[in-house]
């Protein structure tokens, strides 16, 4: 309808009275329909259509999921002597939710500034677990009493900032058996796709165990997640707590290593490159296990300073566990090539052989240690006097491939079994396949004179080592190392090699005497119970010192410890560098076991010789 507007001349003739005092109410009635009706459809579209997600958007800015980290199960040593454990200590959470875009660089900027960290890497964490997420995020742990202080005065600039209480780990010894207990760090984004991958419950922030026992124990000791739902005001403010769920802490782990002992090795190899393995030969419970140069584990609980990570890449492969690398094993596994002799019918425990100067092997001249040999020798004294000319005939004469089985048979080119498996090599036992497929040749019998004297390929880890010095110790038997500690007998540790008696007593008669009267005569020590032991000496690459070796156990009538020491690049020889810290390692071995009162033994008097 149009309404016309008339010239007030004629308005009073011509305009209508009937009705006009309600239409501008009628006009209003229709008007205010139309906007109820709008606005009741616009609400019953959000009540009723989106109404789950807008009573989530509420939720989000008010409900918050506050993680509870599990308490991580500590770690014993045979005595329940504490080895890691957890302190509390804070840490600092952000709320992605809480943070306001026109807010967020200036709240970033000053936590990077407190905790010494790169922006770039607060906004990945951010960008990680999404700028909506109602969860709180680690940004740092185990943050310092000067840090707290300094976030406490920048509240103002810190909103959905938190400091929280937690575990950490923490390892009262330092430096002490580092390598078999490892370190605990935060998940990167390789390890979280990984753990994921394999279906565990990890999320970002999570701790896990990054080498040692911590990594091989972690289903163990890592324990369960909880947290917190609440509700929070629009300051943040907790209101009331919705849901409640306890963390549950991980299970603790005992271990076989003895910290007396294992700190008296650590003592005994000082700041030299190498290993000190310690065990029982007859289940194969390793007392003591060393790996220099070392580091410190606590310096991963919280974010490794790029200082510290700098200090420890100047030492020389401070993690790698040089206990289970590989390295040729030398005259300390002619212990093997004796076995395989007599073993295989080649040989009578009595053979005699002459020792020369250096025999010429297919043009090839390979001479004695002492260039000058030692006369007619049988097995007791071949292994006394480490004559390598006597070696090279037994293997010669045994065969490559039966020398070949036999140090298989002893363990060597496989694993040990022992718990950190991730970080043990299996060595090398090469033979005519692997020769072929590597440098397209045959086996030589070279190849043979020089495994007969733990050279050429030959490739073994000193737990391997000290595996095979088992085998004379216990009577025969194959040991696997273990540091998980149990209440097993100790047959379930070890597999019956089936030696005829002769070999076993052939052996053990030439270990003894090279402690009695031959190469280790250092070992014939009024502290320690009679022992038996070998010397080894590694020929390495022109220009390098030589790898020494020193294997023993004692007493010689009912063995019950093992010590094989191992110097990388030492130089000096077995005799002389390893054999003094193997008798450093069992001296402290029986004070302990005495009370610490000195083991008493009657010394042998003999010759003393040069090197091996």
């Amino acid at each position: 309808m149009t309404l016309l507007w008339s010239s007030s001349s004629d308005r009073k003739s011509k305009t209508r009275t009937v009705g006009r005092n309600y239409q501008s109410s009628v006009v209003m009635i229709i008007i205010t329909l139309v906007m109820l009706g709008g606005m009741g459809s616009r609400l019953a579209y959000l009540q009723l259509i989106q109404g789950e997600h807008n009573r989530d958007l509420a939720d989000n800015n008010r409900i918050r999921v506050i993680p509870k980290q599990p308490e991580r199960g500590n770690i014993f040593d045979r005595k329940g002597r504490i080895l890691a454990s957890s302190r509390l200590s804070r840490s600092v959470y952000l709320w992605p939710l809480a943070q306001k875009q026109k807010s967020w660089p200036t709240t970033r900027k000053r936590l990077s500034e407190i905790l010494e960290i790169p922006e770039a890497d607060i906004q990945k964490r951010i960008e990680q677990v999404g700028e909506n997420n109602p969860t709180l995020v680690r940004i740092e742990r185990d943050i310092s009493p000067e840090k707290i202080v300094a976030l406490e005065e920048s509240q103002t600039q810190l909103e959905g900032v938190e400091v929280d209480i937690e575990p950490a780990r923490v390892y009262p010894n330092g430096e002490v058996a580092a390598h078999v207990l490892g370190y605990t760090g935060e998940l990167n984004d390789v390890d979280l796709g990984k753990a994921k991958g394999k279906g565990n419950d990890y999320r970002l922030g999570d701790v896990m165990g990054k080498m040692g026992v911590e990594a091989a124990f972690e289903k163990t000791l890592r324990g369960t997640w909880g947290g917190q739902q609440v509700e929070v005001d629009g300051k943040n403010r907790i209101l009331r707590i919705l849901g409640d769920k306890a963390s549950e802490p991980g299970k603790n782990v005992h271990l076989t290593i003895d910290l007396d002992l294992q700190k008296a090795a650590e003592a005994a190899l000082g700041n030299s490159r190498g290993a000190i393995v310690a065990m029982n030969p007859n289940n194969g419970s390793i007392l003591a296990m060393v790996s220099r140069p070392a580091f410190d584990p606590n310096l991963f609980t919280p974010r490794i300073t790029q200082k510290a990570w700098q200090q420890l890449q100047k030492a020389n492969h401070p993690f790698v566990n040089r206990a289970l690398q590989a390295f040729p094993p030398a005259s300390t596994f002619k212990i093997v090539t004796t076995t395989a002799a007599i073993e295989s019918g080649k040989f009578s425990p009595n053979a005699v052989l002459p020792t020369y100067a250096g025999i010429r092997v297919g043009g090839i001249f390979f001479a004695d240690w002492n260039h000058a040999g030692f006369g007619p020798l049988g097995f007791v004294g071949g292994l006394k006097w480490s004559s390598d000319t006597f070696f090279y005939q037994v293997g010669m004469r045994t065969g490559g491939p039966t020398l070949i089985d036999w140090t298989r048979r002893y363990g060597f080119g496989q694993k040990t079994g022992i718990e950190l498996e991730a970080e043990e090599t299996a060595g090398l036992v090469a033979d005519n396949d692997w020769k072929q497929r590597r440098m397209k040749e045959e086996w030589t019998i070279g190849d043979t004179v020089n495994m007969s004297i733990g050279q050429g390929f030959l490739q073994t880890t000193p737990l391997q080592v000290a595996v095979m010095f088992a085998v004379p110790a216990n009577g025969g038997y194959l040991v696997k190392p273990h540091l998980l500690k149990d209440n097993e007998e100790a047959k379930n540790w070890r597999v019956d090699l089936h030696l005829k008696p002769e070999t076993v007593r052939v052996v053990r008669q030439g270990l003894r005497a090279v402690v009695s009267s031959g190469t280790g005569t250092v070992m014939n020590s009024p502290t320690i119970p009679p022992a038996a032991g070998k010397s080894g000496t590694s020929e390495v690459a022109h220009g390098k010192l030589t790898h020494t070796w020193f294997g023993a156990y004692g007493p010689i009538d009912n063995p019950e410890i093992l010590v094989v020491v191992f110097g990388e690049h030492s130089g000096g020889g077995g005799g002389k560098f390893a054999a003094p810290k193997v008798l450093k390692v069992m001296e402290a071995y029986f004070r302990l076991k005495n009370g610490g009162k000195e083991a008493p033994a009657k010394p042998v008097k003999v010759k003393k010789v040069r090197r091996r």
